[in-house]
């Protein structure tokens, strides 16, 4: 593998089928890179316990590979439909040595949200890092396009949850834990086909800091990555067979993103190597400026 960043992963994904919601990464057509075959443990998160929702495909999965390796046991959440590609996280977690629970269900449930932090510290034996990842990506034409239930849907996954998430968390997360949200360069860029989306990305980024400044006295660090167009099955769920061809072709580096791209990122917020970092919005987007 070529270490240019132009060139070191796939640029097309040719003949991609849409999917149906939620998608699923068993039934990409081109697969994505999670880390499987690549990403290599320093030990940085050894014997702690991580929460990540929307953990069974795309950066989910990709976090998860990435903290087992690392030493971490790790609760993912997904949508009862997503059981095939948990069932596949689980499989790579448990590879790496590590535990991993599975919990299904639905986070714009606001009792699923204490349900999953309970889970995870009674089962797992505490509670260390929280990745806020899942997330409802919603496409529009017009305004005239836009569906109200929908939207509210997209609200209550995207930032409802994280904020009943972090409120259940909060008090079972010693001094150095961790929250680490994932928002979007469309919070910056808001595109005008994903109004929606790109407003929940940007309440996204305003909650990281919010909540950074309230959890900081108690030891707790709070940052966001900011992803650009990544190749996860969100993309064939929203966009045609020819958007998904050329995704990405118009960042600078001239491609998509890999979900193993955001691994590092995600590791380095959660661990003591990010110790000096709290408020931040880290942006892995192919050169897309987002300040």
């Amino acid at each position: 593998m070529t270490d240019d960043p132009h060139a070191s992963r796939p640029t097309r994904f040719p003949d991609e089928p849409q999917q149906p919601r939620p998608g699923l990464t068993r039934s990409m057509r081109t697969k994505p890179d999670h880390g499987e075959a690549s990403y290599v443990g320093k030990g940085l998160l050894a014997d702690k316990v991580a929460l990540i929702t929307g953990g069974d495909s795309g950066i989910g999965r990709a976090v998860a590979i990435a903290y087992a390796r690392e030493g971490a046991d790790v609760a993912i959440s997904y949508l009862v439909d997503e059981q095939v590609d948990a069932e596949e996280t689980r499989a790579w977690v448990e590879k790496a040595g590590r535990q991993c629970l599975l919990l299904p269900g639905d986070i714009r449930d606001r009792d699923h949200c204490a349900h999953l932090v309970k889970r995870t510290v009674t089962e797992l034996g505490g509670l260390d890092v929280l990745v806020n990842n899942a997330a409802a990506q919603t496409m529009n034409e017009g305004l005239d396009s836009i569906d109200d239930d929908e939207m509210q849907g997209a609200f209550a996954a995207n930032v409802f949850a994280m904020i009943r998430l972090a409120k259940a968390a909060a008090p079972h997360m010693k001094p150095g834990s961790a929250i680490i949200n994932t928002t979007s360069e469309q919070a910056k860029v808001a595109g005008k086909s994903m109004i929606v989306y790109a407003a929940t990305k940007g309440a996204i980024s305003s909650l990281t800091v919010g909540l950074s400044n309230l959890l900081a006295p108690d030891g707790i660090r709070v940052n966001a990555v900011a992803p650009g167009p990544i190749w996860t099955p969100i993309q064939p769920i929203a966009k045609s067979p020819e958007e998904l061809e050329t995704l990405g072709h118009d960042t600078p580096v001239g491609r998509a993103g890999q979900p193993a791209e955001l691994a590092p990122a995600y590791v380095l917020l959660a661990s003591p190597e990010g110790s000096y970092m709290s408020g931040n919005v880290v942006a892995v987007t192919g050169g897309v400026p987002i300040s």
